[in-house]
């Protein structure tokens, strides 16, 4: 990422922190809209899990110099999300469930260039997730 995509991200992201339940909200009803059959992987209630959303974007912000450092946790996690049935095709829709909640909460905020940015900050998120199920998979 270049250092003007990671300033779009940390700024942007600032804005997003003002209306944080409501965003994580706005995703898993678009996430829920786009693969209703996800539902019953959300068992905690959508307070908790919208917290628990908002802490990782954060962690992915505050670590934007340096994404590499949060490759452990996030190979974990993708562990832990396959192990509930996350599949890798279900990652695509997550991103753009999530593009979609950060465009309505930005509104014109979220042009171009700062979706770009977003994109390539969730791919490679995504890309480090996969990866500890490919680890998984491979032993």
């Amino acid at each position: 990422m270049t250092q003007r995509e990671k300033q779009l991200v940390r700024t942007s992201f600032q804005e997003i922190c003002e209306v944080a339940i409501p965003v994580a909200r706005l995703f898993y009803g678009r996430l829920l809209d786009l693969e209703p059959s996800l539902r019953p992987m959300f068992r905690e209630d959508f307070q908790k899990q919208s917290a628990k959303l908002m802490d990782m974007l954060t962690a992915v912000v505050d670590n934007i110099e340096d994404l590499e450092k949060l490759n452990p946790v996030l190979r974990e996690m993708g562990l832990r999300h396959a192990g509930y049935g996350v599949l890798p095709r279900h990652y695509v829709l997550v991103e753009k469930a999530l593009l979609w909640a950060l465009a309505h909460a930005l509104e014109s905020g979220f042009h171009a260039e700062v979706r770009a940015a977003w994109h390539g900050v969730l791919a490679r998120v995504s890309a480090a997730m996969l990866a500890g199920v490919a680890d998984r998979d491979m032993v």
